[in-house]
């Protein structure tokens, strides 16, 4: 039973292994940022969990397998945070290679978002204001 659990444990980690050098080959060889995001998400995360759950096999009933387990959860927790961040970048300073997107649904500038923000809220408020004043007048009674 020990020898099959280390068995599996290595093929675990040497999987592991295999995807993470598959994702620092993609880093490398992919031409621009949103090409190299999916390998340094998608395919470094798997292979990082595949590492150390082979690790977990082989501590198996150690303390330190809740190490292990705490360190996969932050890493898939932090990933698409970071993905996002590095794509939202690299769209602001024109990193990516427009020849490849099909639809470009994030306006050019963030300060044009926020002006037409403000002004819309502005129209809200004098609406609510003139609803409020037309429920009080003499026509309405409390």
């Amino acid at each position: 039973m020990n020898a099959a659990l280390d068995w599996t444990a290595a093929i675990l980690v040497l999987l592991g292994a295999l995807f993470a050098l598959t994702a620092a080959i993609g880093l490398v060889r992919f031409p621009d940022t949103v090409s190299r995001m999916h390998p340094s998400t998608k395919t470094q995360v798997l292979g990082l969990i595949l590492v150390l759950v082979g690790a977990g096999i082989r501590l198996r009933g150690s303390v330190d397998v809740g190490m292990l387990v705490l360190a996969g959860l932050f890493t898939v927790i932090v990933s698409p945070v970071f993905a996002h961040l590095v794509g939202r970048s690299a769209y602001r300073e024109r990193g990516l290679r427009v020849d490849l997107m099909t639809r470009d649904e994030m306006p050019a500038e963030p300060e044009v978002v926020d002006e037409s923000l403000d002004e819309g809220e502005d129209e809200d408020d004098s609406d609510d204001a003139d609803l409020d004043s037309d429920a009080d007048g003499p026509g309405n009674p409390h």
